[in-house]
């Protein structure tokens, strides 16, 4: 077999969807998988539609995925130029060629593809031929994904436009044909066009590449397949919204595909190692941002200390939470007791601020959750005051501390755990409890329950 040559080919007409990415992250999955070659091609035909600004937003959104290609813009290749705009004479050259094979033909300004099987032009009603069916052998797929599909064109149809643009069916057989794919894995909303791109391989004596038609992103509420408009839609949104890109990868990894024993937070290097096309899903998968919000959680705990430490100490200095100097040793003691419980770099500076702010808030949606476990909270707090006012400042001595409150009062040791934490934080949740205290150290832990008891 041929070494397996993939190609992604976005149009640089708008911001980088979702379903797009996951569409790159595919082929580059099974280049990387193989050992063979990752493509990158602009198809940049549409001039009044392109822009340079969202050219870059596609590369930037490859980059930060980590999607490397083998071929294309800033890196070069064999079988260049890899921008469809800079392929104009090639094209032209492809359009001459099926016409003198008899495989193309001109009427009303257009270029036509005439179907194999069909009689020449020079024999028919040319005003009428676009509206006969013309027998042409059907197209008998072995989709990599879909399994067989057949279909077939009754019609002839235009290659080239009456203003001397080729259509979109022609640049890409073209591309396909000169940059030697071996593999086209698309979405499952390109197989209607599969037909017609067979029919032109035929006409330039080739044989297709295989075929893998991968299932679409629904959007997350709703029937319907995932648009641009939708909210999670574009790349750039996790982006801005601190996700990691690790993260962000290995969702889109799982619209459409499962690893084999089931777990969903994997290193890129396995994802590699096992995926496959004929591991991929025929059925639809449906976008789910809890989902992905919940695999960049777990993606975050399982950072290295170190490189959560330098993200994290990023976000809260971008945000004004920290100052470098004045927060260095209150944050070294932080960060390793909040990482295992941290949900987000987005929401870091509400989830830690209380740590280095005085005029910390205080979360409604706590607040209503001690009020419905019955009791007052204040008075909770008031009776564990005592015992941890006499205690030692470690762990096991402020969970001794609990304990000896709840005995005294008839009441499990965990009882004072909520109406403590957010008596010190404002919240109903964070890191452990007893870290949080030993981490605020005895003065100024005791200050701010005296405080919210008062």
């Amino acid at each position: 077999m041929s070494q397996v040559r993939v190609r992604f080919a976005p149009s640089p007409t708008g911001f980088f969807h979702i379903g797009s990415a996951r569409t790159a992250l595919f082929n580059w999955l099974y280049a990387r998988h193989t050992g063979g070659k990752f493509v990158l091609r602009i198809e940049d035909t549409d001039k009044e539609r392109n822009s340079e600004a969202f050219l870059n937003v596609i590369l930037e959104s490859m980059r930060w995925l980590g999607m490397d290609w083998d071929e294309g813009p800033g890196v070069g290749g064999d079988h260049g130029p890899y921008f469809q705009s800079q392929r104009t004479d090639l094209y032209r050259a492809k359009l001459r060629e099926l016409a003198e094979k008899g495989r193309a033909y001109e009427k009303d300004g257009a270029w036509w593809l005439r179907l194999e099987g069909a009689r020449s032009p020079a024999h028919d009603e040319h005003l009428k031929r676009d509206y006969e069916k013309v027998a042409s052998p059907p197209m008998v797929l072995d989709d990599l994904v879909r399994g067989r599909v057949e279909r077939a064109e009754d019609r002839d149809f235009v290659i080239f436009r009456s203003n001397g643009e080729p259509v979109f069916h022609f640049v890409n057989v073209v591309d396909d044909v000169e940059m030697r794919i071996t593999h086209v894995i698309r979405g499952e909303d390109h197989l209607s066009n599969t037909s017609k791109h067979v029919e032109l391989f035929r006409a330039f004596g080739v044989e297709p590449p295989r075929y893998a038609h991968i299932p679409l992103i629904l959007k997350s509420d709703g029937p319907g397949k995932m648009s641009k408009r939708d909210r999670g839609a574009l790349i750039e949104e996790y982006q801005r919204r601190r996700y990691l890109p690790e993260a962000v990868r290995n969702y889109l990894c799982l619209l459409g595909w499962t690893p084999a024993d089931g777990q969903e937070v994997l290193p890129i290097g396995e994802i590699i190692r096992q995926f496959d096309l004929k591991d991929v899903h025929q059925s639809n998968a449906r976008f789910d941002e809890r989902k992905m919000a919940h695999v960049n959680a777990l993606t975050l705990r399982g950072l290295p200390p170190q490189a959560f430490a330098a993200l994290a100490a990023t976000t809260l200095a971008e945000a004004g939470v920290t100052q470098a100097g004045r927060d260095d040793t209150l944050l070294a003691d932080v960060l390793p007791i909040a990482q295992e419980k941290v949900v987000s770099l987005e929401h870091l500076p509400e989830f830690l601020g209380f740590f280095f702010r005085e005029d910390f808030a205080r979360d409604p949606a706590a607040a209503a959750n001690l009020a419905k476990k019955g009791g007052d909270p204040v008075a909770r707090v008031k009776e564990a005051l005592p015992c941890l006012e006499s205690c030692e400042w470690t762990e096991p001595a402020l969970e001794a501390a609990f304990a000896a409150a709840g005995a005294a009062s008839g009441r499990k040791p965990t009882d004072y755990f909520a109406p403590v934490r957010f008596a010190v934080s404002g919240q109903g949740g964070g890191p452990h409890l007893l870290s949080v205290l030993r981490v605020f150290g005895r003065d100024r832990a005791l200050s701010r329950l005296r405080a919210y008891a008062s």
